[in-house]
């Protein structure tokens, strides 16, 4: 593979023209693992990981560590906590945020912020609701796509000023802020002047996506099946990599991963089959349908940020914009996709708060929103000065927030406390990603 090393650039950055599969292949390695031979052994390649988070590059370590302890707290503090109830409450919870903290992920690696998104997604959550809502009565598949179309478009719109005319994404998407705050309020209120600034949503499916639960029997058989296909591509990953000459975990890691995803899953089906509702003399057992729906944007997003050319041409972007743009990477093309897609993302996020909220309101605080949105990215692991970061950041960041509040919920504290808290929480994350780049700095 031939690159572009001038130190007058920063960061090596392969040219555009390398193949996309190479470039994603290589995608998730650093240096430590990339000197490995491509049969490395278990000793080498744990060897190699430790010397990793040694230098600096703790990865996910930090934030499922403070996840695990800040779930013992509050089981200790409130022994309900780890009730399927709770625990189910909770994954509702924190859907909103982990899929927002996606949508700011895509602007994020790029070394900017989008802090409209909270009421843009606002703005296509209402579309959404006022076309399934009567006397439009339209289908929930159309209604979706026109509320993820309509955020999407505006994502597209405020990347192309941004971007041609230079200016400043924190500007330019505060203005977005406070213009789609007032057209939310302007449309709702427009079109349901007698509900007191609501509108509810109306169509069962769309509501269903929060509130709705597919049976244990489809639980267990989408798990086994997710499973299935999650071995497979991880094994048949591993091996193209070593046939291409590549370092590749070795198969036996490669099945524990497996193995430790399995029982994961096994935990949450099993979580989720058991009653909910036993002490209303009801039935409520199964997995949401929020969530296998969170696990698949994941899926894709994740797919789409180091399996193909775009995603790499983000990270490139975010590490060195002057060099990936004389590596003759089209920086304002990929910038415009960039927020289109953060738009897009937005959307789904607040069309899920909406579905759990049960209609769309004019209250909605999109502007907090959005912060929890950021918080849960930089929780997770994702950089604010662009170039670093994946989708799980905003999977694990998400729990994090959601958990935080959930408990503090449940110990009855003020919002006061419940602000500071999660304020400090933050800014821990910040400040282990500032000591760890000054390591890998070090290192």
């Amino acid at each position: 593979m031939t690159t572009t090393d001038n130190p007058h650039l920063g960061e090596v950055v392969a040219p555009p023209e390398i193949e996309e599969e190479t470039a994603a292949d290589q995608a998730p390695l650093d240096r430590d693992l990339m000197a490995l031979p491509p049969d490395a052994s278990v000793n080498e390649y744990i060897t190699a990981w430790f010397k990793r988070v040694r230098s600096g590059q703790s990865g996910v370590l930090p934030v499922v560590g403070g996840l695990i302890v800040i779930i013992i707290v509050f089981q200790i503090e409130r022994s309900q906590f780890l009730s399927a109830l709770n625990l189910v409450n909770l994954l509702q919870q924190s859907a909103a945020f982990i899929v927002l903290g996606m949508a700011e992920i895509f602007v994020l690696l790029l070394g900017e912020i989008d802090l409209s998104l909270g009421y843009s997604g606002a703005v296509g959550a209402a579309v959404m609701t006022i076309l399934a809502y009567p006397p439009i009565n339209l289908p929930w598949e159309f209604a979706i796509l026109a509320g993820l179309a309509t955020t999407a478009t505006i994502g597209f719109a405020q990347g192309q000023i941004i971007s041609r005319l230079r200016l400043p994404p924190f500007v330019v998407t505060l203005a977005g802020l406070l213009f789609w705050e007032g057209f939310l309020i302007w449309v709702i209120n427009n079109q349901s002047p007698s509900n007191g600034g609501s509108i509810r949503i109306n169509n069962t499916v769309i509501y269903d996506i929060v509130n709705g639960n597919m049976s244990v029997t489809a639980g267990w058989i989408v798990l086994a099946v997710a499973l299935v296909l999650f071995g497979v591509v991880s094994v048949t990953r591993d091996r193209r990599r070593r046939a291409g000459g590549l370092v590749a975990p070795p198969l036996a890691l490669t099945l524990a991963k497996v193995a430790f995803v399995a029982v994961g899953g096994i935990a949450l089906v099993a979580i989720c089959g058991i009653n909910r509702a036993v002490f209303t003399g009801t039935t409520v057992r199964g997995i949401p349908w929020v969530v296998p729906i969170v696990i698949a944007i994941v899926v894709m997003w994740t797919v789409l940020l180091n399996r193909t050319r775009f995603g790499r041409y983000i990270y490139a972007i975010g590490g060195n914009r002057e060099a990936a743009r004389r590596a003759g990477i089209n920086v304002h093309r990929v910038r415009v996709l960039a927020y289109t897609l953060a738009g897009l993302t937005a959307a789904a996020a607040i069309i899920i708060l909406d579905s759990r909220t049960g209609g769309a309101n004019t209250d909605t605080d999109g502007g907090q929103i959005v912060l929890y949105g950021v918080a849960a990215a930089v929780i997770g692991g994702t950089s604010l000065l662009g170039g670093r970061g994946k989708m799980i950041d905003a999977l694990l960041g998400g729990l994090v927030i959601a958990t935080i509040y959930n408990g503090m919920g449940l110990l009855s504290l003020s919002a006061d406390f419940q602000y500071m808290i999660t304020a400090l929480v933050l800014l821990a994350a910040v400040i282990v990603d500032a000591v760890s780049r000054r390591g890998q700095s070090s290192a």
